[in-house]
């Protein structure tokens, strides 16, 4: 297990581990985790993004834990709450073997992420365990094709998302502007058109009840579950896999073996949930490259090059990734123990939650090269091998759609930037000269679009 050595200057409890004063505590619970959750962990509340990025709330919350670190710099930190064991994992090498001995004994199904996923999802694999998680967990492989680059549907959904952000850009001319709103419409009908085929392509009653349930699933514990909604909302997804149309997502999951317990329908809305925040990443990577021009000039390169019909495009797979490295759109991973954890600092309680911050790790000007600056090469090379960038999560129970989200989004960016000029009109002023921001606030981008010079 653990290899860190212990410190004489932590503060011992009677797990042995160090614990944090009541006003260390305090610091990370409200200049850390309050931000983000009130930010939207389910999904993202603008209002809320857009304040978070005007305070710099982000940006302090990574200085507030780093000053944490330096007070505790070896082993996992207690919390000192009154009704939850918690702890947060700081020093890299802790947090790659908390991913590394996931689920078992770092479980992913920690009691927030069931509050919050059981509202639209409640028999999912992220918050399953024992052999009822093995059994789902190998479904989404075989769905997803989680250990290759090119999911082998990879010839219908490419054409799918091209189609899409053409008939996006077109719209984009007619109406001068680019504005997040409009690429997530086009968004979600690649998403719907992938999950379920083209037969979903404007069934927006399917999107606006996971976005409701979504919403609800915010609150976690304080909201009460909508179950008739959600009734409804998993009889769709019963009836699109019973009637699966040929070429989705949906048609490869009604094929698949199934194990007892599988529960394919409520492996699904995963995938509706997931690739929202990869639309996400694709506006945000679009408004970083058109605010750095060295960084389209190479994607640029690469896209008029491409022999794969945009199924391998490395630099733009890197600069999603390098996106989400800067701002994650799951900035806080979560584990529960299993059971009693030996660490050489002393042992940590079974059924205590353990939180990993990623912004902490993704931003560590002292240990990355160009922490805070936009340089997707860094995914191309081994240098930061072994450090913890973690978009994706890491270890086994990384994220299984890893693939076919960095399949889809760099195909979309490459439809976007191929043949157009994109530039920034309104919202974040990003300069290649100077460290991003901690927060990227892409609600309230627009982009101007106009045919490649």
């Amino acid at each position: 297990m653990p290899t860190t050595s212990p410190t004489a200057t932590t503060t011992p409890t009677a797990t042995g581990l160090p614990t944090a004063t009541a006003l260390d505590t305090a610091r990370l619970l409200l200049g850390v985790l309050l931000p983000t959750v009130v930010k939207g962990p389910i999904i993202r509340r603008p209002w809320a993004v857009g304040l978070t990025a005007r305070l710099e709330l982000d940006t302090r919350a990574v200085g507030i834990v780093r000053k944490i670190h330096a007070r505790y710099p070896e082993g996992p930190l207690m919390l000192k709450l009154p009704v939850r064991k918690q702890a947060i994992v700081l020093a890299p090498g802790d947090v790659n073997t908390v991913l590394a001995h996931s689920p078992e004994p770092f479980s992913p199904a920690s009691s927030e992420k069931k509050a919050a996923l059981s509202h639209f999802q409640p028999a999912n694999v992220l918050i399953s365990r024992g052999s009822v998680r093995t059994v789902r967990r190998a479904l989404q492989e075989q769905v997803l094709d989680t250990d290759h680059p090119v999911h082998h549907l990879a010839d219908t959904f490419v054409p799918v998302v091209e189609q899409e952000m053409q008939g996006l850009l077109a719209d984009a001319l007619r109406t001068g502007s680019l504005p997040w709103a409009d690429f997530l419409d086009a968004w979600y009908r690649v998403v719907r058109r992938v999950v379920f085929g083209d037969h979903a392509r404007d069934d927006k009653e399917l999107t606006a009840m996971i976005i409701r349930l979504r919403k609800d699933g915010n609150w976690a514990f304080l909201r009460p579950v909508r179950k008739d909604t959600r009734r409804r909302f998993l009889q769709r997804i019963s009836d699109e896999l019973a009637n699966a149309e040929p070429g989705s997502l949906a048609a490869v999951m009604a094929a698949a073996p199934k194990g007892e317990g599988a529960d394919p329908a409520q492996q699904v809305p995963q995938w509706l949930f997931a690739f929202d925040p990869a639309g996400m990443a694709v506006f945000r990577t679009l408004t970083v490259l058109a605010t750095h021009p060295e960084a389209m000039a190479t994607a640029r390169r690469e896209i008029d090059g491409d022999t794969s019909g945009r199924r391998v495009l490395p630099y733009l797979r890197a600069s999603v990734l390098e996106t989400l490295r800067l701002w994650p759109t799951t900035p806080m991973i979560l584990r529960q123990t299993t059971r009693p954890v030996e660490w050489p600092e002393g042992t940590m309680p079974a059924d205590c939650g353990v939180l990993v911050y990623s912004p902490y790790l993704h931003r560590d000007e002292r240990s990355l090269r160009s922490a805070h600056n936009f340089s997707p090469e860094r995914w191309l090379t081994d240098e930061d091998d072994g450090w913890p960038l973690v978009p994706f999560s890491d270890g086994p129970v990384v994220c299984p759609g890893k693939q076919l989200v960095l399949l889809l989004t760099s195909a979309a960016l490459a439809s976007l930037v191929s043949g157009h000029d994109v530039r920034v009109e309104e919202g974040q002023d990003l300069d290649p000269g100077r460290p991003l921001p901690g927060t990227m606030d892409n609600y309230s981008v627009r982009l101007g679009v106009s045919p490649r010079a």
